[in-house]
């Protein structure tokens, strides 16, 4: 496989050589292995919306190094229980269009989440919310159903202008927010322009599917800095060449299996359990990733204030998986068939051919079915899947608990208008959604982490999603890039401090 890109990127290189550049651009160019799918923070759960939003918008609420929460437009106090008030700094709080920022702005911002006709995917984790009040320009007070002591790390929205809402404005096609890069232009023909502000540099975002195509478009000088979503052969052979600098780190990104729990076979814990240990997590590691990556237990890594470093996850057994599978009546005459979806992203397409095989080791007969990203996205919100894997990306605060495992976010319950919290799996557990609720109401540091720990625990034992890996984040940018940092998240920060010398 390695010799199969080393010659294919040998026969381009040698047409890249002989081939003229664009002409200059003065500004950076990143390459994105996926397109944004919305740019308005009300509505985004993509990963490169979100990290795109956080260059566009600024929230109430940050974390810092320790992932606890830590003000951004905003300090706050606990006035009692069920009763925090907000003020706002007096910096940062100009929008793109020129207007002030006003507790008015966050009041309408948090209404519009709240508002059930407007089916915010983030509803949930604010529906504690039980009113929202203004005092002048500068101080808002949020007033809960009931006491939850990790509530100002659920203010994570990006704050939008009233007067834009009000209008009905289109924040996914023209976004305006008070953040470090202003909107230009986009998303047209696979490009998204944005102005940083201070210094009015320009930065060119542009969506590049094929890994193949995304480095040799870094080689030729068409694009600055790529992250992440390579086969780790190219990753190697980027470390190669003299004129790129490859960067690496451990990160905090979850990616997990996931199983549709209507599914008639799926929905026994046997079956889930003869899939998980038929994949030799390590191997797929060893071989498609770079030694940064470890292996998960939880959504939380072990290293995060709420995670568990105690955590076991599942053994690879594949004599396991075939008794158990034996057990239910499956044969090669009668294996279990199932259909596996995933992004046509080649990288991810071959991490799905390597489960695809190892499951058909234990007579497990499952079908891959690849997809545009949006296809792929849309049919995962709406349950229309056996499996599929996914990455959850910038998780931070423990409100996630909530919005992907209990019960009341599963997508549609309740009704017209209900929630649409991302428990797309519809997993349903008396316990996890008990351990949910006490946590949320104890002020103890200690017994919150207590509760987490026994989320982590009864989620192993029920496995509504098998835990794989925390990814490792590599950046690869052109020798005149500079400043460029790798977060733990993998977000884009850092492009804030970004510069390109002359070549």
């Amino acid at each position: 496989m390695l010799e199969k890109y080393l010659k294919l990127l040998l026969i381009i290189s040698i047409i890249i050589i002989s081939s003229c550049n664009e002409g200059e651009f003065d500004g950076i160019r990143f390459g994105l292995a996926y397109a944004p799918q919305n740019l308005d923070p009300r509505f985004s759960t993509d990963a490169s919306s979100t990290r795109l939003i956080r260059l566009m918008y600024r929230p109430l609420v940050d974390f810092d190094n320790q992932q606890m929460p830590a003000p951004a437009l905003a300090r706050w106090e606990r006035l009692s229980p069920t009763h925090y008030r907000f003020v706002l700094a007096a910096a940062g709080r100009r929008f793109h269009n020129g207007m002030t920022l006003t507790a008015e702005d966050v009041k309408a911002t948090y209404d519009s989440v709240l508002d059930r006709k407007n089916a915010s995917p983030h509803r949930s984790s604010v529906a504690l919310i039980e009113s929202i009040e203004v005092s002048g320009q500068d101080t808002v007070d949020f007033k809960l159903r009931k006491a939850d002591p990790a509530f100002p790390g659920y203010l994570v929205i990006g704050i939008i202008p009233k007067a834009l809402i009000d209008q009905g404005h289109d924040f996914s096609a023209s976004p305006v927010g008070s953040g470090p890069f202003r909107f230009k232009s986009g998303f047209v023909d696979g490009k998204l322009t944005l102005e940083r502000i201070r210094d009015k540099k320009i930065f060119e975002f542009i969506h590049v599917t094929n890994a193949n195509t995304r480095v040799l478009k870094l080689l030729k000088g068409e694009i600055d800095i790529i992250q992440n979503n390579l086969p780790y052969e190219l990753t190697q052979y980027l470390e190669s060449k003299k004129n790129i600098k490859v960067m690496h780190r451990n990160g905090s990104n979850f990616t997990y299996l996931s199983f549709n729990m209507r599914h008639d076979a799926l929905k026994d814990k046997r079956v889930r359990l003869a899939i998980v240990h038929a994949i030799d997590r390590e191997r797929i590691v060893k071989y498609m990733f770079g030694a940064k990556t470890r292996l998960a237990a939880a959504i939380f890594t072990p290293d995060h204030w709420a995670g568990d470093p105690q955590l076991k996850s599942y053994d690879y057994d594949p004599q396991k998986s075939k008794a158990l599978l034996a057990e239910m009546g499956y044969t090669k005459a009668n294996p279990l068939r199932l259909v596996y979806k995933t992004t046509n992203v080649p990288f991810r397409v071959r991490i799905a051919t390597i489960l695809q095989h190892q499951l058909k080791e234990v007579g497990i007969d499952v079908k891959l079915r690849t997809y545009e990203w949006a296809t792929f996205y849309d049919d995962i919100k709406k349950g229309n899947f056996h499996l599929y894997s996914l990455s959850w990306v910038a998780v931070k605060s423990p409100d996630i608990f909530r919005y992907v495992y209990h019960s009341s976010s599963i997508p549609g319950s309740g009704g017209k208008n209900a929630n649409v919290g991302a428990n797309r799996n519809a997993f349903i557990d008396r316990l996890v959604d008990e351990y949910i609720e006490k946590a949320e109401n104890t002020y103890d540091i200690k017994q919150r982490i207590h509760y987490y720990q026994k989320i982590h625990k009864r989620l192993i034992e029920t496995i509504p999603v098998m835990p794989l890996w925390y990814e490792e984040h590599m950046a690869a940018m052109r020798k005149n890039i500079h400043h460029y940092q790798i977060s733990y998240d993998g977000s884009l920060d850092s492009l804030i401090n970004v510069t390109k010398s002359p070549k």
